[in-house]
């Protein structure tokens, strides 16, 4: 129980900064890529404080046994940049340019009723499924 009251207020204080930072609005994801007009560079300092946020939390993670409301930690297993990672990340990429969203914000602005944000988690949802059928 302890582990889902964990991932809840988790989840909480991420769509706080999420919405706080103003990264649920697809116009400042869309105006962070427009390089060559109206360039909004906020997104930049959003990513380098959870750049941060992460180093800083995963050295202080490796201090310890276990985590705090798991019996183990969940360390990522694979190093290897492969044909698969990459086409995942330019797939990422190109739909976050697209539609201004990405899985988090996405999921924040669909928690807040906005109809595209629901359409695109929907979308998102598919598309999950439909890999995971092709894939086995």
């Amino acid at each position: 129980m302890s582990a889902m009251l964990s991932a809840l207020a988790m989840g909480l204080l991420f769509g706080a900064g999420l919405i706080i930072s103003g990264m649920t609005d697809p116009a400042n994801v869309k105006g962070f890529l427009d390089v060559f007009g109206a360039w909004r560079p906020q997104l930049m300092a959003v990513l380098a404080v959870g750049m941060m946020a992460t180093w800083l939390l995963y050295l202080l993670a490796r201090r310890f046994a276990h985590p705090l409301a798991e019996p183990v930690f969940h360390w990522p297993q694979s190093t290897i940049i492969d044909k698969p990672l990459l086409l995942g990340a330019v797939l990422f990429g190109a739909g976050w340019a697209v539609a201004g969203y990405c899985p988090g914000p996405a999921l924040v602005a669909a928690g807040a009723l906005n109809p595209v944000a629901i359409v695109f988690v929907l979308a998102m949802l598919a598309g999950s499924f439909a890999q995971r059928a092709m894939a086995k």
